[in-house]
């Protein structure tokens, strides 16, 4: 069985930068699609970033130029880089394989004013 597991989260004062890690260990397929999604508060879970096999990327428009996805496959792991943090960013951030729907736990992204 594949288990993903976040971790990167934290606090961090508006106009940072934090990077988030998702690690995926058990039976890997390496060169699965990947993304990252979060939920905000009182709110439905979106998408954030997306990257392929062919290491094409893909970005939602509120964190596009801001936000930087990229894979380690020697690490089995895909992170989130993200920079001029916003508070509208504070969510949980998760982390997901395409094949077979697959998600992580999620980490908390918190961005103060």
């Amino acid at each position: 069985q594949v288990q993903l597991v976040e971790s990167g989260g934290g606090l961090v004062q508006a106009g940072g930068s934090l990077r988030l890690s998702c690690a995926v260990s058990g039976r890997t397929n390496s060169g699965a699609d990947m993304g990252w999604f979060r939920q905000a508060p009182g709110k439905e879970r979106e998408f954030v970033a997306r990257i392929r096999w062919s290491g094409m990327t893909d970005y939602a428009g509120s964190v596009k130029g801001r936000f930087i996805i990229s894979r380690d496959n020697a690490k089995n792991t895909v992170y989130l880089q993200m920079n001029s943090l916003k508070p509208e960013d504070t969510a949980v951030y998760y982390c997901r394989r395409d094949r077979g729907d697959l998600w992580g736990q999620g980490t908390q992204v918190t961005v103060s004013s």
